[in-house]
């Protein structure tokens, strides 16, 4: 087997995952490697070099693994947007729509002052409703989002035109075609 060069080459793809006819992208793979998370780490960082960022939001899950890394490579704080009900303090909400139904994500409303410049993070963008719930409720807090990262992107389903279209900076590590 060839040795990895790209990020792109330490992400697995596994068919009929979470359903029948989706090829889910799976970075995990990614993450186990040394080289490779230290590659994607590094390379979702570069664009941002000599940006004022004051902190990093990371979307649940995958986004705690990368924001928590590129936080502290910037030495800047982390910020969690979680799923309903699993922030212990005071939050704010925001519905989002999803494939099949709706979801709520939720951020604590004393992490985020007025003026804040925000790098937001994940591992992919899809539809990009996810992004989208986080981007609302850092700026209900005040913040300036800067950009948005993510490893990979599926632009077939638009989620980077959608956070485009919010006026948003979107960079992806990789594309893949397809669902």
């Amino acid at each position: 087997m060839p040795k990895p060069t790209t990020v792109r080459d330490y992400i697995r793809t596994i068919p009929d995952f979470p359903h029948e006819g989706i090829l889910f992208r799976d970075v995990t793979t990614l993450f186990a490697d040394p080289r490779g998370f230290r590659m994607a780490i590094d390379q979702m960082l570069h664009p941002y070099a000599g940006l004022n960022i004051d902190k990093v939001v990371g979307l649940e899950a995958r986004g705690f693994i990368l924001g928590g890394a590129i936080a502290h490579q910037l030495s800047v704080g982390f910020v969690p947007i979680r799923k309903k009900g699993k922030l212990p303090g005071k939050t704010l909400s925001q519905d989002y729509k999803l494939e099949y139904g709706e979801a709520t994500v939720e951020i604590h409303d004393d992490v985020i002052s007025e003026g804040e410049s925000i790098l937001l993070v994940d591992d992919l963008l899809a539809t990009g409703g996810t992004a989208e719930a986080g981007i609302k409720l850092v700026e209900k807090l005040g913040g300036n989002i800067l950009s948005c990262a993510f490893i990979v992107d599926l632009p077939d389903l638009g989620g980077r035109k959608r956070l485009e279209g919010m006026g948003m900076d979107v960079h992806a590590l990789c594309t893949y075609d397809g669902a």
